[in-house]
């Protein structure tokens, strides 16, 4: 009853069982827009991210945080996965949309 009246008023219909898997996937879908870097990486990340952004090598950073290159790398593979940025422009664009570093750092 409610169906036929929503489409002779010229509306959409959904049966609360769409409604609801509808609404769902929005939500997921607006929580993983609003992810900020201090919610999807751990402290460290933010760190070697920070330092990508500044322009660093991962020799520079493995020396500034007292780690390996290595484990630099790994960092840099981790923060690249999390955020799904796969090239350093972009995790230094997303750096300083997030504030972790700014144009003239």
């Amino acid at each position: 009853m409610h169906a036929i009246q929503a489409v002779v008023k010229n509306r959409t219909y959904l049966s609360p069982a769409i409604a609801e898997i509808m609404i769902k996937e929005y939500r997921q879908i607006v929580t993983k827009e609003n992810l900020s870097a201090f919610s999807l990486l751990t402290s460290r990340e933010r760190e070697v991210l920070q330092h990508i952004a500044e322009g660093k090598t991962m020799k520079e950073i493995a020396f500034a945080l007292q780690i390996s290159v290595k484990t630099a790398e790994t960092y840099r593979q981790h923060i690249m996965d999390k955020l799904d940025i796969h090239t350093i422009a972009g995790l230094t664009k997303y750096a300083i949309r997030e504030g972790l570093t700014s144009i003239e750092s």
